[in-house]
């Protein structure tokens, strides 16, 4: 009974799956159509999220390129399209984002990181090891014995492959 169940549950999930975009319509004017692809390589996919939409085979990037279109047909500029796509789905919808105060971070976040671990760096080669005091001549003398002697105490843990 599970089996069947389960088999069924799958077999939904199959159905129901997202049908496949409709196949994109170019605009009529070949110059209107050149630009409409020069949008889409700037336009991030909502869903991929990797790809611009150009590229993209997901529902939403068919939707998204289909507005573009429109937008372009009506006689839009493309800074109109760009603030209409970012006022709908944000900054993120832009592979390149605009340098205002909401993301200074994304900007220069990346050079502030480097910043901070080269000054690190710098730091931790500046600090200075402590020094070492030398032996007195007592130590020096007392040390000279040991040698002499042959008093040095072998590693307990060391092996004959070890000497």
């Amino acid at each position: 009974m599970k089996r069947v169940l389960l088999i069924a549950v799958a077999s939904l999930g199959l159905i129901a799956a997202e049908p496949p975009p409709a196949p994109d319509r170019p605009l009529p004017d070949a110059a209107q159509e050149a630009r409409a692809q020069r949008l889409f390589d700037d336009i991030r996919c909502v869903v991929c999220q990797h790809e611009a939409i150009a590229d993209s085979p997901a529902g939403i990037a068919s939707d998204m390129r289909g507005l573009v279109r429109e937008q372009i047909a009506a006689g839009k500029t493309d800074k109109a399209i760009r603030e209409d796509l970012v006022r709908r789905y944000g900054d993120f919808v832009l592979f390149t984002p605009p340098l205002r105060v909401g993301t200074w971070l994304l900007w220069f976040g990346p050079f502030a990181v480097v910043l901070a671990v080269g000054a690190a760096l710098l730091a931790f080669a500046r600090r200075r090891k402590p020094e070492v005091a030398p032996l007195s001549a007592e130590e020096e003398a007392r040390l000279a014995d040991i040698l002499a002697e042959g008093q040095l105490r072998r590693d307990p843990d060391a092996k004959r492959s070890d000497d």
